[in-house]
């Protein structure tokens, strides 16, 4: 088992971009090896997958592992220290998907043809609105994950 490494700033994370425990047993998905949110397989990228506050600590979010979740570096990013945003369809703010509450299957689907996020509830939409899902950089890599097999 790889070690911990923990600098004062960060969350506890091992030197290899390890899976997370969760009270789901394991991350959203129960597959470590994909984000949490998107469901990028972490085996195309050539960096380790980062350890995301679901709950910001600006925010008030601790360091507990029930709030951490592994996050490709663009839905880290995108997602920032928001906790909600837009349902297109309502015009509602709403909150994001919680990877240690939601059941990823129950917010959103993958419109293989397109290669595209579609969320599905409300909580759906605004995460893929919100963390960006369907840039065309994104939709171009889940189509040519989908042809090799790695997506969904």
């Amino acid at each position: 088992m790889a070690s911990l490494a923990q600098p004062s700033s960060c969350a506890p994370v091992e030197k290899d971009g390890p899976p997370l425990p969760s009270p789901r047993g394991g991350p959203a998905n129960g597959d470590a090896n994909r984000c949490e949110y998107c469901h990028a397989p972490k085996s195309v990228f050539n960096f380790p997958f980062e350890v995301e506050h679901i709950i910001p600590q600006s925010r008030g979010g601790s360091d507990d592992l029930n709030n951490l979740a592994l996050a490709c570096h663009a839905c880290n990013l995108f997602k920032s220290d928001f906790e909600t945003g837009r349902n297109e369809e309502s015009e509602a703010e709403v909150r994001l998907f919680h990877p240690r509450r939601d059941a990823w299957e129950e917010h959103f689907r993958i419109d293989t043809e397109r290669a595209e996020m579609v969320g599905i509830t409300p909580v759906g939409r605004a995460t893929v609105a919100r963390l960006h899902m369907n840039r065309p950089r994104h939709i171009n890599a889940r189509h040519r994950w989908i042809q090799l097999g790695l997506f969904p």
